[in-house]
């Protein structure tokens, strides 16, 4: 399993907002649609977000979504892996 010791809430925030939208960020890594730098590079992102309790309240209430939401900084970066 590939996850984030030192940022376990990042890892989860970045991996949930991915799987909403069909996307396993694993996958992505073990089949080389994302780099394990590009990926740690998210998780990074999710750490800094501003948006974390809007981002827990979403993650929170969505199972499926056609797209990622606004406030989310890494949207384009998943959105660009749904096949």
């Amino acid at each position: 399993m590939m996850g984030y010791t030192e940022a376990p809430l990042a890892w989860g925030h970045a991996r949930g907002m991915a799987r909403t939208v069909g996307v396993s960020l694993t996958d992505a890594v073990v089949e080389g649609w994302l780099s394990r730098a590009e990926l740690a590079g998210m998780v990074e992102v999710c750490g800094r977000c501003a948006h974390l309790g809007e981002c827990t309240q979403w993650l929170a209430t969505t199972v499926t979504a056609p797209a990622l939401p606004g406030f989310c900084p890494n949207a384009s970066a998943i959105g660009a892996l749904v096949a």
